[in-house]
């Protein structure tokens, strides 16, 4: 690791800082490619300073394949909504970067709760010469589908009996960044979720109007988490000021792009995902 030291308190600080990062792996497993993030500073809406989290993409030569995220069609005819999966995040340090590799169960299986309890954190960490490892899940769609580039190989390996494909790998640069609630995330990538009519939505507003569809709900806060229990989330979370919380049944299909390559993203305290509808 270079001659690098890591102590057992930099580890375990270093494993809770993964947890909050690695819900970002979701969120980069159809980019198709490495990324390496940044921090910039954006005017917040009430003329403050508010800092934006964004993910650069790295140079062609780092590109790591990725599973074609489109063959859920196949594998799930009747949609992905409400279908759980696992991932599994393993922190390198690479020079003088941390890099995120992730690795995600979807297409293989849905996760069963014992092989899943069955991972070893650590172990896993081991296996990929990683200093650190998180199980970020279980996880499931709150989408109906997904739209993305077709991207035909990726790598595989199996943690105990789970078989899973290697999603992304997020160089983070030398420093972590820390988890914060309702922070908006630039992620790159061309994705299009697809929403059908008939199925229920779940929005969060924020205090500029721009409305976020939730992608996905977590089971890693509140183990009790539901798709039924979502349409009440707005009396659970501890929404900014002048932000709001909807739900609703849609008239209409509902698609949520990326813009230009980019999509917008926040995440709630439950670790549950949304996309900004729009640019």
């Amino acid at each position: 690791m270079n001659g690098q030291k890591i102590s057992a308190n930099s580890t375990t600080t270093t494993v809770r800082r993964l947890a909050a990062v690695a819900a970002l792996s979701l969120i980069a497993v159809a980019c198709g490619s490495s990324t390496k993030t940044t921090e910039s500073t954006a005017p917040a809406t009430d003329g403050t300073t508010a800092t934006t989290d964004t993910v650069a993409p790295a140079s062609t030569s780092d590109t790591t394949p990725v599973t074609e995220v489109s063959k859920a069609d196949a594998l799930y005819p009747n949609g992905i909504r409400n279908v759980r999966y696992c991932e599994i995040a393993v922190l390198k340090k690479v020079a003088a970067d941390f890099v995120l590799d992730v690795w995600n169960t979807m297409g293989f299986s849905e996760c069963p709760q014992a092989d899943w309890d069955a991972i070893q954190a650590p172990e896993a960490a081991a296996a990929q010469g990683g200093i650190a490892a998180i199980k970020n899940g279980p996880r499931y769609w709150t989408i109906d589908r997904v739209t993305t580039d077709i991207v035909k190989t990726a790598d595989t390996t199996t943690y105990g009996v789970l078989e899973m494909f290697k999603g992304t790998s997020i160089n983070f640069g030398p420093a972590m960044p820390a988890q914060t609630p309702y922070l908006i995330r630039e992620i790159p990538r061309d994705t299009v979720f697809s929403f059908e009519a008939g199925s229920r939505v779940y929005e969060v507003t924020d205090d500029a109007g721009h409305i976020y569809a939730m992608q996905s709900y977590a089971q890693i806060i509140d183990p009790t988490q539901t798709i039924d229990k979502l349409e009440n989330l707005g009396s659970v979370l501890k929404l900014p000021v002048g932000w709001t919380f909807e739900s609703k049944v849609l008239d209409a299909q509902l698609d949520v792009p990326t813009t230009n390559g980019i999509a917008y993203v926040i995440q709630d305290e439950l670790q549950n995902t949304y996309q900004r509808i729009g640019g």
